[in-house]
C-alpha cells in the first residue's frame, strides 16, 4: 500500500507525464488536439495542483484531499470514456467537431457558419494509436490508473482509522 504522501507523488509524476506527453505530441510531433482532447486536459490541470498543494500542507487531511482526487480522476476517466466511444462511433460527439461539414444546413450562411466553427481537427478520428489504443484510450487507462491509486489510497486510509 502507498502512504498519502507516496501516492500524492505518484499522481503528480503520473498526471505531470500525461500532460507533458499530451504538450508534446501537440507541439512537438505536430498533432492537432480535437475539441474533446483540450476538455480532457482540465481534470490534470485541476488534479496535479490539488496533490501539489496537499503535500505542501504536509498531507494534512490527506483524506479529503484524496477524495477530491478521486472525483477529479472520476471525471476525467469519464471524459476519455466519453471520448473513446465518439471516435469508434459508439456515442454521439459534440456536432463543433464531429460528422461531415455541413451537415444539416439548410441555407449557404448556415453552411458557412458551420464550417467556420468546425473544429480543424475532428474529435470522431483517430490521428494517432498504438497498438490499438488512441490518445483518448491511453488518457482514459491513465484516468482509471489515478482513480484506483486514489481508492487504493482511501480505502487504506479508512483501514488505519478502524484499526
Amino acid at each position: 500500500m502507498l502512504t498519502p504522501r507516496q501516492l500524492l507523488i505518484a499522481v503528480l509524476a503520473i498526471g505531470g507525464a500525461a500532460i507533458v506527453g499530451a504538450l508534446l505530441f501537440q507541439y512537438v510531433g505536430g498533432l492537432e488536439p480535437c475539441e474533446l482532447c483540450l476538455v480532457e486536459r482540465w481534470p490534470y490541470y485541476v488534479g496535479i495542483p490539488i496533490a501539489a498543494l496537499a503535500l505542501a500542507t504536509g498531507v494534512r487531511g490527506a483524506g479529503w484531499w484524496i477524495a477530491l482526487l478521486f472525483l477529479v480522476f472520476l471525471v476525467s476517466a469519464g471524459l476519455g470514456g466519453y471520448h473513446v466511444g465518439v471516435e469508434h462511433g459508439w456515442l454521439q460527439g459534440p456536432t463543433a467537431c464531429t460528422g461531415p461539414a455541413g451537415a444539416g444546413a439548410k441555407t449557404a450562411e448556415e453552411f458557412a457558419r458551420m464550417i467556420e466553427q468546425r473544429q480543424a481537427m475532428p474529435c470522431d478520428q483517430v490521428p494517432w494509436s498504438l497498438m490499438g489504443i488512441s490518445l483518448a484510450g491511453f488518457n482514459l487507462l491513465t484516468s482509471l490508473l489515478l482513480l484506483l491509486l486514489c481508492a487504493s489510497g482511501f480505502s487504506h486510509l479508512l483501514g488505519r482509522r478502524a484499526a
